[in-house]
């Protein structure tokens, strides 16, 4: 029998976090069945699961001894009225062993593969053959669990970074699973990344896996080493997942300053140098607060993973899976603070605690348990 965890929102604003039966999966030609064992929490599974997630509190969901019904007020379900009354699967990203192949498919039987946006919050998962990542042998599907949303986040970070002609990156809420990856990949491909952070002992934990620049921004003097760093490194590329806030407008500030600290020339319109910031995450649920006090060349926009992936195309991307396969254990490396079922999942201590998880405390769900 599978099972998946559902989200789903009714007109009164009422949120039902359930686990569903169903039968398991026949793999079609060229498809496989994976017996999902291992599956992180992210922030975009918690987007699909509540939605708004700076909402889940205890006082809000009561306790796994004493739940209360999760109810969105009027204005809030009037922002989500395309997902009412829809039952959304959810897991962007799992691993486990492949029990059922196709025709074309039947190497893959038993061995440990990842699967990328496949809703793997499941028992079991049939899915086309070439949308898995083969790990190599002696990979766990523990190994695998985060081989695809941080990976390839990452990977794709520094092809924009090639892509767009930019020379350095600037990451924020840098000390995360995430950016601990990218300040690994960056120090491999030589290439220079400025690391913001808010706090000393990630100062710290950067420094000793081999970022050259962290700058911590809950010192006074922030923004001076924010501006030389950005001149020693010539960064005009930032990736920004708090989102809401002043960050945005502190790094293009510093961009700006940077710039101009090496000029001579005045102009009313600023710098010529066109400064980037895009912001992939939303830490903060704050508007983004812009001074526009950096001339009229920069830009601010979203970003996602899977339009770079495309661009990069099918031979570019078969790099990222096999890079990925290659060095699971090492650069791409993940630790979890703690495992859970589906039907745990659904607990209101639990919930609690995976959607505010910050740095070191990522939970992860095995369906099989």
């Amino acid at each position: 029998m599978n099972q998946e965890l559902r989200s789903k929102l009714d007109e009164k604003g009422l949120l039902e976090l359930s686990v569903h039966s169903s039968d398991i999966p026949k793999p079609g030609k060229g498809e496989v069945v994976v017996q999902i064992e291992a599956a992180p929490i992210n922030p975009s599974d918690v987007a699909v699961l509540f939605g708004m997630s700076n909402m889940i509190t205890p006082a809000l969901i009561g306790t796994t001894a004493d739940p209360k019904p999760l109810v969105y007020p009027p204005a809030i379900l009037g922002h989500f009225k395309r997902r009412v009354g829809k039952s959304l699967p959810s897991g962007n990203e799992g691993s486990g062993t492949v029990i059922d192949a196709g025709e074309g498919a039947e190497h893959l039987k038993g061995k440990v593969v990842a699967l990328f946006g496949a809703n793997c919050f499941a028992k079991y998962r049939c899915v086309p053959a070439q949308a898995c990542i083969v790990m190599n042998e002696g990979t766990t599907a523990l190994d695998a669990a985060a081989s695809c949303v941080n990976p390839y986040t990452v990977l794709a970070m520094v092809e924009t970074m090639k892509l767009e002609g930019h020379k350095a990156i600037i990451n924020t809420a840098a000390a995360s699973n995430l950016g601990q990856m990218l300040v690994k990949v960056c120090k491999s491909d030589g290439i220079a990344l400025i690391n913001i952070v808010r706090r000393k002992e990630q100062v710290d934990l950067l420094k000793s896996i081999g970022a050259s620049y962290v700058v911590n921004s809950s010192e006074e003097s922030f923004k001076d080493d924010l501006i030389k760093a950005i001149g020693e490194t010539g960064a005009t590329l930032a990736f920004e997942c708090i989102g809401g806030g002043s960050m945005t407008n502190d790094i293009l500030d510093a961009m700006e300053k940077s710039i101009l600290s090496k000029q001579e020339a005045y102009s009313v319109y600023g710098s010529v140098t066109k400064k980037q910031v895009y912001i992939y995450g939303g830490l903060s649920q704050q508007p983004t607060v812009l001074n526009r006090s950096y001339g009229m060349y920069w830009n601010v926009g979203g970003w996602l993973v899977t339009p770079i992936i495309q661009r990069v195309g099918p031979e570019g991307f078969a790099k990222m899976k096999k890079r990925v396969a290659d060095e699971i254990k090492t650069t791409f490396k993940s630790e979890f603070h703690k495992t859970i079922s589906l039907s745990e999942a659904c607990e209101p201590d639990n919930i609690a605690a995976y959607v505010k998880a910050g740095s070191g405390l990522k939970y992860l769900v095995n369906p099989q348990l």
